[in-house]
């Protein structure tokens, strides 16, 4: 298993989070050489420039944290932050239209992401596990699949629930081996991220990175 610090994109995303949080989460990330640092588009450019020379990642989130703007927004607000210096963009899904099965528009707007950044960054899907069925969950991943994404990932931390042990199964399950998965929310421990990973989970968000990589249990939900 690769190192603890590479599943994890370290998490800045309350709305509250000023310029100091996000220097601070950068040079956190640097410090124990997490994956990226994940924060809201605003904040891409400056990320950006305080990752510049590390391994580490710029990654934001698109069409968060509701899912519900249309799919051009969605697209034009993926190509800014590509252009911004991006190189992941977690999207929400639609989930009334999920909700709706209104599937053919879950396609589309996922798609709308994909090829909006093509060869520029890798996407996250954001399925929001906690407020979809079981059934939901797998139709979700299967159409992120089929629409090209990277990843399809649980949450945004932001809704009635986090990760589970049980759904990262389950969307392991239903994408198979080459897709990536990522738990996100109430990762809190060393112990849940290796619970995540072993139950299929390649990436976790999280606040609390450092916590984690020093063994201690955080008190962050997200």
């Amino acid at each position: 298993m690769e190192k603890i610090e590479k599943y994890l994109d370290h998490t800045v995303l309350k709305p509250e989070s000023t310029d100091l949080d996000i220097q601070k989460a950068c040079l956190d990330a640097k410090k124990y050489d997490f994956k990226a640092v994940c924060i809201q588009p605003m904040w891409v450019k400056y990320t950006a420039d305080m990752l510049k020379g590390s391994d580490v990642n710029t990654c934001t989130v698109i069409g968060f944290p509701l899912g519900a703007n249309t799919s051009d927004v969605k697209a034009y607000e993926a190509k800014q932050a590509v252009k911004d210096g991006a190189v992941e963009v977690d999207m929400v899904i639609n989930i009334g239209a999920v909700k709706s099965e209104d599937f053919s528009l879950v396609h589309d707007d996922i798609k709308a992401v994909v090829d909006a950044v093509k060869g520029k960054a890798i996407v996250k899907v954001i399925i929001e596990t906690c407020l979809l069925t079981e059934n939901e969950k797998v139709r979700a991943c299967e159409i992120s699949k089929r629409a090209g994404a990277d990843f399809v990932k649980t949450s945004t931390g932001f809704s009635t629930g986090g990760a589970t042990v049980e759904d990262i199964k389950l969307m392991r399950q239903t994408v198979g081996s080459k897709m990536g998965v990522k738990a996100s929310g109430g990762v809190r421990s060393i112990e849940d991220a290796h619970a995540m990973i072993e139950a299929g989970a390649t990436r976790i968000g999280t606040s609390n990175g450092v916590a984690i990589v020093e063994g201690k249990e955080a008190t962050e939900s997200y």
